[in-house]
């Protein structure tokens, strides 16, 4: 059977991942054998898998990879629901999933073993959790060798986080930029003065990108293998640094437009209690196929997203705002909630496909489309602040989900009526009929439903590609 390596993962001459009947597999080739076998020998797999820091597998024999590679072993890993990226993620995502790297190093070190890269496309969030999910990353430690992934996770992980905590939070998307992690260098130009007195920040970022500097104008690498020599109890220093670093780093700004969202609206009660409810009711008008998963495009702080996992979905709790995802995620870690990933998306610019041939990375559009997708207090925002038509909306909105929750805002809601304030009213369509007439041409309205003291509607689609 001749398989292909997904487009994620081409690079490893260890392995690759390919995927066969809707699963995804890890291809060990002979290379690999040695790590892998001290990988278990020495304990660090049980250890890693035990606390939850490692995605668990198991070796197959079937699907077998084309006879022309030098295969070792074939391994099913525990199926992860949704790939996110790190440009998807919010600073409290980031900062967990940089800790978490940093405590699977030590944990490696003491079993004999080291991380050889550190990059944050290997983690990814499982069951509320961050997790590697890269078996492959670790290779026997050699006594005297540096720690070879600490540029990567310097440029991953501190500084995006340095650059959140220090400057702006809107920084965090030059991983989008820079996906091989932000350049040193820059970091260090965009960090303020005052971060010169960070005794980790000056030197994990801006004494290590002088150093980076130094060694390019040289010819050399900045940490040849050769000549750099470290003992053990040095390196364990080293990542003990900066992970007192990481943990030092605080992400809290002041609220954003949609940062406090529910406090600054003009629903009453009763209102919120009766949307919340039809809400709950379509939610639960199918029976769920197996790993069924919701998108709350919009989600804000995750209200109506946590009424989706109680009608048993796994769900994507979208925001474009970058306080409200992460108020959501410090939330989802404080109740030990499973079943809710919230992300950063705006769907007026979201995740295109990013490096080698646009499809290293998948583009947000192509990765999946899910059972049902929520679209509450979010069409005046697409329609009339970015001027996309409905039809253009009810079009995207088919190719992400099969079925649809929609709440139409009229223009004499106070909320639209906020949006117009400034502005030509150049949106002649934008009523009941006009929003009807252009979703109609993608899905069937099965239910409407009018929110109490309110001229706000909620609708439940079908996608006529169902029918």
């Amino acid at each position: 059977m001749e398989v292909s390596a997904l487009p994620s993962s081409f690079r490893d001459p260890s392995g690759f991942l390919f995927s066969h009947e809707g699963k995804v597999y890890r291809q060990v080739n002979s290379v690999y054998q040695t790590h892998y076998e001290k990988l278990f020998d020495s304990g660090l797999y049980k250890s890693l898998v035990t606390c939850g820091s490692l995605i668990p597998h198991e070796e197959v024999s079937h699907p077998q990879p084309s006879p022309d590679r030098e295969v070792f072993k074939v391994l099913l890993p525990e199926q992860i629901l949704y790939i996110s990226y790190p440009y998807e993620w919010c600073f409290s995502q980031l900062k967990d999933a940089a800790i978490l790297t940093l405590k699977i190093q030590l944990e490696a070190l003491r079993h004999g073993m080291t991380l050889k890269d550190a990059t944050a496309f290997n983690i990814q969030f499982h069951h509320g959790k961050p997790i590697l999910i890269d078996t492959l990353s670790f290779e026997t430690y050699v006594e005297g060798q540096p720690w070879i992934a600490y540029r990567q996770f310097c440029q991953h992980f501190l500084a995006p986080l340095a650059l959140i905590a220090n400057s702006d939070f809107r920084l965090l998307h030059l991983l989008r930029i820079y996906i091989d992690g932000i350049p040193l260098d820059l970091a260090s130009r965009l960090l303020p003065v005052k971060s010169w007195f960070n005794y980790s920040i000056l030197a994990h970022i801006h004494l290590h990108a002088k150093s980076q500097k130094q060694f390019e104008d040289s010819g050399k690498d900045s940490q040849p293998k050769s000549s750099v020599s470290i003992s053990k109890v040095r390196l364990e220093g080293l990542v003990s640094s900066l992970l007192a670093a990481v943990r030092g780093l605080k992400g809290e700004h002041s609220d954003t437009e949609w940062g406090d969202y529910y406090s600054d609206t003009n629903y009453v009660d009763v209102s919120m209690q009766h949307k919340e409810q039809i809400v709950s009711e379509m939610l639960n008008r199918n029976e769920l196929p197996e790993g069924a998963m919701a998108a709350d495009f919009g989600a804000n702080t995750g209200r109506f997203s946590r009424l989706a996992v109680a009608a048993g979905y796994y769900v994507l709790s979208h925001d474009i705002d970058e306080v409200a995802v992460d108020k959501n995620y410090r939330q989802m870690v404080a109740e030990g909630e499973t079943h809710l990933l919230p992300l950063l998306l705006d769907l007026t610019n979201p995740s295109p496909g990013l490096g080698w041939l646009n499809i290293e990375r998948s583009s947000f559009i192509d990765r999946r489309r899910v059972e049902v997708g929520m679209a509450l207090a979010l069409i005046h925002h697409i329609a009339i602040s970015n001027n996309v038509p409905l039809a253009d909306i009810a079009s995207l909105f088919a190719r992400l989900c099969r079925y649809l929750i929609i709440e139409f805002v009229p223009k004499n809601d106070s909320q639209v009526k906020r949006l117009l304030a400034t502005r030509e009213d150049i949106f002649p369509h934008y009523d009941e009929g006009g929003f009807e007439s252009a979703f109609t041409r993608f899905f069937d309205i099965v239910e409407k439903v009018s929110i109490k003291d309110t001229e706000r509607t909620l609708y439940f689609m079908c996608s006529k590609d169902l029918n």
